[in-house]
């Protein structure tokens, strides 16, 4: 899945990613793509909000989150209904989990 996110609004879109898909998902934030100041982060979700709550972002943000594996059990797989909203005019990522 990929995302682009504000640079104000990262960290609390990577604590929502973490609350539906869970906080071991693996991610990359990537931040002015093609310029001189390039930065890529991976890890886990949980090790990306530690990350970026500790610094100011500035700039173009691209987040880029795992799929779900196969082989993850049933029981682990989110069971109800998310739907993710992408507002290219308005620059806006709003999750809405419906039971």
């Amino acid at each position: 899945m990929i995302f682009y996110e504000s640079p104000f609004r990262l960290v609390k879109t990577l604590e929502q990613l973490a609350e539906i898909l869970g906080e071991e998902r693996k991610a990359s934030v990537s931040r002015e793509l093609t310029k001189i100041h390039e930065e890529n982060a991976r890890g886990t979700l949980k090790e990306l909000i530690y990350h970026f709550n500790s610094k100011v972002v500035k700039g173009e943000i691209v987040i880029i989150v795992e799929g779900l594996h196969e082989k993850v059990e049933k029981k682990k797989a989110i069971n109800t209904k998310t739907i993710l909203i992408f507002n290219i005019t308005a620059c806006t990522t709003r999750l809405i989990i419906n039971n």
